[in-house]
């Protein structure tokens, strides 16, 4: 395992952007970040899918340098890539799938599996150094919908009303950080009108180990009539095996994963990020090294009554 552990203290991280993989099918080339440790092989991937925030460059190859920076420096490659949607691009909204491009956005991640050996090439010292038999999605509120997709689950096409299923094998393990939850009367007002592939989510297929990170003060009241508890659904429909990671207090950007410092952050608490930093990286190193005690200590950890940022159950 070239993993690093907390004890033996972060490793210095490299960070290159743009990754470019040509895609003449897609509307633009697929831009990525690629963020790894300086030093080991046999490299856990970690394919990180951005949300749709107010901010520019959040929502692109830019954002999310807390999680990513702490998950490279702990022993992961951690691979970001621009998804159709975000508002670097600005494509307009002509294709059926604008703006959220749900379908492209899952589709980014499988056309990077498929071509990990441009990706090690682009990268000065990377090639031969990842493990491609161990590959995990991560995803915050919009990309947590992408990765639920990869992970198993399943929604109905609303321009033809065929089932999708765009699970991907390769990705044995996820992260879904303040993703979405269950249609149907859950969404709020106009949200099925406009966001119609939000209203047919069904999370019973999703069979893959996964973490499940919600705020309980993250109401979304713009998308759900359900409240904080709309975030928890792709662990409470979803089969096991999963975990549920609560935070307490936390808002949308669960305490500010999405940038340093930014200013749509409305919980902003660097003891709550340091939270999930922790708790995410031990569950996936836990969850492609069974046995490891990474995640049940993390988990020992939590303080409990006053005081106590999160808690953890299991299914």
């Amino acid at each position: 395992m070239s993993e690093q552990s907390h004890a033996s203290g972060p490793s210095p991280v490299l960070s290159v952007r743009p990754v470019v993989l040509p895609a003449p099918d897609r509307a633009v080339d697929l831009r990525l970040r690629v963020t790894v440790p300086l030093t080991g092989g046999d490299l856990p991937i970690v394919l990180l899918s951005h949300g749709q925030g107010f901010s520019n460059h959040l929502s692109s190859l830019d954002g999310y340098a807390p999680l990513a920076d702490h998950w490279a420096a702990h022993g992961f490659a951690v691979i970001q890539p621009t998804h159709l949607s975000s508002s670097t691009l600005d494509l307009g909204g002509d294709d059926p799938e604008a703006p959220m491009y749900w379908r492209s956005r899952a589709q980014d991640m499988t056309r990077i599996l498929d071509r990990l050996d441009e990706v090690e090439a682009a990268v000065p010292g990377l090639a031969g150094r990842l493990d491609p038999g161990r590959v995990a999605v991560a995803g915050h509120s919009m990309g947590g919908h992408t990765a639920s997709l990869l992970l198993g689950a399943r929604l109905t096409d609303p321009h033809d009303g065929a089932e999708v299923d765009l699970a991907d094998p390769r990705i044995t393990a996820g992260v879904l950080l303040a993703a979405t939850g269950r249609g149907g009367d859950a969404l709020a007002g106009s949200v099925a009108e406009r966001y119609p592939f939000l209203a047919t989510a069904d999370f019973s297929a999703m069979a893959t180990p996964a973490l499940v990170v919600a705020g309980d003060r993250d109401d979304s009241a713009h998308l759900t009539v359900r409240g904080a508890d709309w975030h928890a659904d792709p662990y409470t429909l979803a089969p096991g095996p999963k975990a549920l990671l609560t935070l307490f207090g936390g808002e949308h950007g669960l305490g500010g994963i999405s940038g340093y410092d930014v200013a749509e952050t409305t919980d902003e608490s660097p003891e709550r990020v340091a939270a999930v930093q922790r708790l995410t990286w031990a569950y996936l190193r836990t969850v492609f090294s069974p046995g490891d005690p990474a995640w049940k200590e993390a988990c020992e950890a939590l303080a409990t009554g006053p005081g106590a940022l999160a808690r953890v159950e299991s299914k």
